[in-house]
């Protein structure tokens, strides 16, 4: 499989203005290599330089990692004085002869402590944004990447509903998620998590990305919860909102709305067709009815190995759906100092459609 994967990137580059590709720690080196390192004050990057050479600069402790790898890949280790770092990358960029050439590098991730060590070592290297080569790379996604999104999704499914049960007023928000985590891990996703878990009562819920508090839920809340869980390095990303108790009409109705944007988004996608489509039929049905200004985000983003990738699913953007893609739909209404309601389920492009890898019931439920 890295083989292969490998070989898309030197195909990428041999198509490209690029004489090489960097990456540091995360889902992009991770998704090439299969090497798993931690983001850490010890730079670890992989360097592929078009035409096949592979290098990598790490430190001593993870010489192991590279032990039975099913390519060849030439390492540069250092020690633990940073003063010797340097000299790794001088020998990296020399026996890969990139003085003076187009590196590529991802602009979200590349640290300014990674650029120094490079720009020292290779002053006259010109350095370029890879995003889009990378992002191509992973836009879509193989069988075995799907059959790991779909057990994620799975798991947050299980794991939710055997977190609602003990979800009772007077609780926090902080003990739910708390609560949440911990069926999550039972339910077998791996311990890194997506994401934190959203959950968001009352007037919290109308923050889209708020953070769990010590508030309490209490009748007439709406309770919004974000979670997702990680298989194989792959994750899943979903939202529910619930009713504590009876809650006014106005939140029926609006929970209502969300549930028929959701319907829409998803039933918008498909390949060949724009991802602003999806988002433009979600927003469609929330504009119509009145609140299109209380839905202030995107309608949904790619997921995979992180939890936000391409494709975006915003009403400008006209990449086309190709099968293989997977993202999410998720509209929301949320009303400042009242509440808010988001619904989000996981999509995969199909050959003829869209396909919900996601089932768990979108009608509003009373809890607590």
């Amino acid at each position: 499989m890295f083989n292969d994967r490998i070989n898309k990137v030197q195909d990428a580059l041999s198509k490209s203005s690029l004489d090489a590709l960097v990456l540091i720690p995360g889902a992009s080196q991770v998704y090439v290599s299969g090497l798993h390192f931690h983001l850490m004050e010890r730079p670890v990057v992989l360097i592929l330089k078009r035409g096949g050479s592979q290098a990598i600069i790490l430190p001593e402790l993870e010489l192991q990692k590279l032990a039975d790898l099913p390519y060849e890949i030439t390492s540069f280790p250092y020690g633990e004085n940073p003063e010797e770092w340097s000299l790794a990358f001088r020998k990296a960029t020399t026996y890969l002869g990139l003085d003076g050439k187009v590196i590529g590098m991802e602009p979200l991730s590349l640290r300014m402590m990674e650029y120094g060590y490079f720009r020292e070592a290779a002053s006259k290297a010109i350095f370029q944004d890879a995003q889009e080569l990378i992002s191509f790379l992973r836009l879509t996604k193989e069988e075995r990447e799907v059959s790991a999104q779909r057990e994620a999704v799975n798991i947050a499914q299980i794991a939710l509903e055997n977190t609602l049960p003990s979800i009772k007023i007077g609780m926090s928000e902080k003990e739910i998620a708390g609560e949440l985590v911990v069926q999550l891990f039972r339910s077998g996703s791996q311990p890194e998590l997506p994401f934190s878990p959203i959950v968001s009562a009352g007037l919290n819920s109308a923050n889209p990305h708020a953070v769990p508090t010590d508030r309490k839920i209490k009748k007439r809340d709406l309770l919004v919860i974000d979670w997702g869980a990680s298989v194989d390095g792959y994750i899943s990303d979903l939202t529910r909102t619930f009713a504590i108790g009876e809650v006014d009409p106005e939140m029926i109705k609006i929970h209502k709305i969300v549930q028929e944007a959701n319907a829409a988004g998803r039933e918008a996608g498909g390949p060949g067709k724009p991802c602003a489509d999806v988002d433009i039929a979600a927003r469609n049905v929330i504009e119509k009815s009145g609140y299109g200004k209380f839905f202030t985000h995107r309608t949904g983003h790619g997921i995979g190995m992180e939890a936000h990738e391409e494709p975006y699913m915003r009403g400008d953007n006209q990449q086309v759906m190709l099968p293989g893609m997977t993202y999410t739909v998720e509209p929301g209404i949320y009303l400042p100092g009242i509440n808010g309601v988001r619904i989000e389920d996981d999509m995969l492009v199909t050959q003829t459609g869209s396909e919900s890898l996601s089932n768990m019931e979108r009608q509003i439920i009373a809890i607590g």
